[in-house]
């Protein structure tokens, strides 16, 4: 296991020793929004110490391990959702089966075969899969999946922790699949008593579903409270 991270704070770079040690988030950057180290590895450990502080990662493939804490942060509060007429009235007629952690893998593998506009390639490696059914082994990684005639059509996935639920990515194969799957998601996590969602970075699509912007401290101070039992 590697324990070196490079830290960044004003554009300088600096090692630091230690099993799953981060930079503070003050000295997280602003240029690129929330990049906060480089390096280290996606071990079980790593990787969950990163989420209770608010860190994620990604980084394109052949890149280095790049971890980041954004400001602000685009989150969605369960209560918040919002669900469109269309999208409300596809719901109601939906031919669509839900299930929830049956084939977590396929789930974050077809994320990862997914064509975006704008992306060259994809964040989500072969190792970012691996590391993400470690944690789906250990009960913090779940998915929603979408079903069409027992085929997978759509779904996501993303890492819970107590009350606190980080989403991750999406996918379809059949129009809507990956919206009815999110929204059968944050209908289950608010059941299950989740306070937040984390979106990450904020986009037109998270906005429609009534996710908004929030200051990183803000986002800190609440998910400290939401994970103060793990």
């Amino acid at each position: 296991m590697s324990h070196a991270y490079y830290q960044l704070p004003n554009g300088r770079v600096a090692s630091i020793d230690g099993d799953c040690d981060f930079p503070p988030l003050s000295q997280a950057l602003t240029e690129p929004n929330g990049l906060i180290a480089i390096g280290g590895d996606l071990s079980f450990s790593r990787l969950l110490s990163a989420y209770q502080q608010g860190i994620f990662p990604w980084f394109s493939e052949g890149d280095p391990i790049m971890w980041w804490s954004p400001s602000p942060r685009m989150v969605l509060y369960p209560d918040e959702l919002n669900i469109s007429r269309s999208l409300a009235k596809t719901l109601k007629n939906s031919p669509f089966e839900i299930r929830f952690n049956t084939v977590f893998r396929e789930v974050i593998s077809a994320c990862s075969n997914t064509e975006r506009g704008g992306q060259l390639g994809t964040w989500i490696t072969e190792e970012i899969i691996n590391a993400y059914c470690a944690l789906h082994d250990a009960g913090h990684a779940i998915s929603a999946e979408c079903w069409l005639d027992n085929q997978l059509v759509g779904g996501c996935y993303g890492v819970k922790i107590g009350n606190m639920f980080y989403g991750e990515s999406m996918f379809h194969l059949v129009s809507n699949a990956s919206k009815v799957a999110f929204v059968k998601l944050v209908e289950k996590l608010k059941g299950e008593g989740i306070g937040l969602i984390d979106c990450q970075m904020k986009t037109a699509h998270l906005a429609s579903f009534g996710a908004r912007e929030i200051e990183r401290d803000d986002f800190i101070k609440q998910l400290s409270m939401l994970i103060k039992n793990v």
